[in-house]
């Protein structure tokens, strides 16, 4: 699934189930030794998928521990992101080289608690969360904003170093259309068993500096609803210096050319 969210430049590991495949390094098993038979699976199950990220990478195996906030700590060089819920566990991974910083979510596909859309919605989100939404599969706006809020800090924070309240960005949704092109209402076509998929853009309302120096007021995702799930996924690319202009004359293939 999570692989239609993301560009070329990233790597993916994802599970639907427990992989009894996984092994965690020591210092990662030390920080839930004590935890729920169900919360060593989930972390042990997403680590494997972040390994697996690596390994797309061409880079070796690593211990993923906790940072400042739970941020992963990831390898010099790498920028990525993990998520879980029920049933779900997916990493995503890049060079530094290539992103500046990835954030992604998962959330099951299912109306908010009462209470939640309120505390996270600003007036222009809950509009368009409260507007029935076309197309014949079901689509929970209030989860699908939800999670890609919850993948706009998950960006933000490690990219900018301070942290985003749920007021602190707005987010506008667009929709593929049954061709996969955007602005559409239906089932995109080539995901298979209807699957809804989409984009969205996150203006953020208190903006920061990236480390490149740019300002960063916006950051743009892709989301998926699927399998009872919803993923979104954010990816900030590297800058790239603008190319040089070449002197009139040069490299000019000419007219009709």
């Amino acid at each position: 699934m999570i692989e239609t969210l993301i560009p070329a430049q990233a790597r993916a590991g994802e599970a639907f189930g427990p992989d009894g495949a996984a092994v965690l390094y020591p210092e990662e098993a030390a920080l839930v030794a004590a935890a729920p038979n169900e919360r060593r699976e989930e972390f042990t199950t997403v680590r494997g998928c972040a390994r697996r990220a690596l390994a797309a990478l061409g880079l070796p195996p690593a211990p993923v521990l906790p940072g400042k906030r739970n941020a992963p700590r990831w390898p010099a060089g790498v920028v990525g992101s993990m998520t879980h819920c029920a049933g779900y566990r997916a990493a995503v991974l890049a060079r530094d080289t290539d992103l500046m910083a990835v954030g992604i979510d998962a959330e099951l596909h299912r109306p908010l608690p009462r209470g939640v859309l309120e505390s996270t919605a600003l007036p222009r989100e809950l509009a368009w969360v409260r507007t029935p939404p076309t197309g014949a599969a079901p689509l929970h706006r209030d989860r699908l904003l939800f999670s890609a809020k919850e993948a706009v800090y998950k960006t933000w924070y490690p990219l900018v170093g301070t942290e985003l309240d749920f007021e602190d960005a707005v987010v506008a949704f667009r929709e593929d259309g049954p061709d996969g092109a955007p602005g559409g209402g239906g089932p995109a076509g080539g995901r298979g068993g209807g699957a809804r998929t989409g984009s969205f853009r996150a203006r953020v309302l208190r903006p920061g500096t990236a480390p490149d120096g740019h300002p960063l007021t916006a950051l743009a995702g892709r989301w998926i609803v699927h399998r009872g799930l919803i993923v979104t996924a954010i990816t900030v690319p590297v800058r790239r210096p603008a190319a040089a202009t070449a002197p009139e004359g040069v490299g000019d293939p000419g007219p009709g050319r």
